[in-house]
């Protein structure tokens, strides 16, 4: 990590360990519980290595904010070398948000950008463009809005606690109050594309799709190819098995194996 931080955005994933029964549990079935675990650590892990890619090109430096807060040694081995562990302090979203964001701007950073852990493919490019606006001139807050209503990163320069009180945390309301309370303090937001979550057997598809069935737009759109990701989703449905199960829970049969 870099002594000199205040030149630099962190970027933190918020993550829960991927511990069985506790994880992805909205993909369980068709995922058995010890899959819908693994399949999350891999997300844990290319999230962090997404991050490493776009600190090439932009002052950044990575993080996981994690919860449990005894959970330290399970994601010191899902985060790229150089990625900081910090441990959460309350419990709840909203609680493990803003202390995120204030331990790291407290620690010296001149901005902080939180993501969340379930868009594996977000694009290296939208990582470096949060954590460019974030950090000029001014004192805007950055969103990213997720297709659910929620959003898959929040970049700010101020801990301000009002952005995560009073919200309806897991509902399609969480975008717009979060609006609300910027507009409530005063603070301009700039507002990035909009991106996915995989939390239910849609999401999964549409990620399967995306890196292993040759979906050529999504590719060309520069998502983020997610490697520990694919090789796990080529690994589960390496036979029609896994593929039948899903179609199974999607009603939908246009699923195909890889050739």
């Amino acid at each position: 990590m870099n002594a000199n931080r205040a030149g630099f955005c962190a970027i933190a994933v918020m993550a829960k360990a991927p511990r069985t029964g506790a994880a992805k549990t909205r993909l369980v079935p068709p995922l058995s519980a010890t899959q819908a675990a693994a399949l999350s650590a891999c997300f844990i892990r290319d999230a962090t290595e997404n991050i490493a890619a776009a600190a090439r090109y932009a002052r950044i430096e990575g993080y996981v904010a994690y919860s449990p807060p005894d959970a330290e040694a399970e994601f010191a081995s899902l985060s790229v070398d150089g990625t900081g562990l910090l441990p959460s302090r309350h419990p709840g979203l909203a609680a493990s948000l803003y202390d995120a964001a204030n331990d790291l701007l407290h620690a010296g950073y001149g901005a902080v950008c939180l993501i969340n852990s379930d868009s594996p493919t977000l694009p290296t490019a939208l990582l470096i463009d949060a954590a460019r606006r974030v950090a000029a001139p001014g004192g805007r807050i950055v969103l990213g809005p997720a297709e659910d209503g929620g959003y898959y990163l929040i970049g700010l320069k101020h801990a301000h606690r009002r952005l995560f009180e009073d919200i309806a945390w897991s509902t399609p309301a969480v975008f717009a109050q979060t609006m609300e309370r910027a507009r409530e303090i005063g603070v301009e937001t700039a507002v990035l594309p909009i991106w996915y979550d995989v939390d239910d057997i849609a999401s999964l598809h549409r990620l399967h799709t995306e890196l292993l069935a040759g979906n050529e737009k999504a590719l060309a759109g520069g998502i983020y190819r997610a490697p520990y990701t694919a090789a796990f989703l080529r690994d589960l449905f390496r036979d029609d098995a896994g593929l039948e199960a899903m179609r199974g829970q999607r009603g939908d049969p246009a699923i195909r194996a890889d050739p």
